[in-house]
């Protein structure tokens, strides 16, 4: 997965290449997670229907967006550790824990699948926040902290949609 860029200059930020590559492979796996997010987010913005078609549209567009900075982020952050960051969709599926969406669902269902997702991107990035701490990798582990909680919050408020 991660490879060290050939032909660049060695790297001295105080972190080992060993676990510089454990923390870009963590890294990795969230920016393929966050892009699976955001493609599905996207992908409901588009189609969502039914009586909350507005609020969810509307919502769903908000969410997509900070999406699409959190991913830039991520990929610089991986950048910055020496590590090319992956970028296709071949390997956004194979480093990914979210499935995609079948099909269009219900409103509802979108719901569900985001709330889901939120909570998935949440445990990527609280798992890979061992390997930043034990390294001392403090702008890894910050931003490790602001993905958990916006993902944390966004998850809560989805998850009030569908209180009845």
């Amino acid at each position: 997965m991660a490879k060290k860029e050939t032909g660049s200059p060695s790297i001295n930020i105080g972190i080992n290449d060993k676990d510089r590559k454990k923390i870009a492979e963590g890294l990795s796996r969230l920016l393929a997670d966050t892009y699976t997010l955001y493609l599905k987010t996207h992908n409901f913005h588009w189609n969502v229907t039914g009586p909350m078609f507005n609020t969810l549209h509307l919502m769903f567009e908000g969410q997509y967006n900070e999406l699409a900075l959190a991913v830039d982020s991520i990929a610089e952050r991986i950048r910055a550790l020496g590590f090319p960051a992956p970028g296709t969709y071949k390997e956004f599926a194979k480093l990914s824990s979210i499935p995609e969406a079948e099909g269009v669902p219900s409103a509802e269902d979108m719901i569900r699948q985001l709330v889901e997702g939120h909570e998935a991107v949440t445990r990527t990035a609280r798992a890979t926040f061992p390997e930043t701490d034990a390294a001392a990798d403090e702008p890894s582990a910050d931003l490790l902290t602001q993905r958990m909680q916006t993902h944390e919050k966004t998850a809560w408020m989805l998850r009030s949609l569908l209180a009845a």
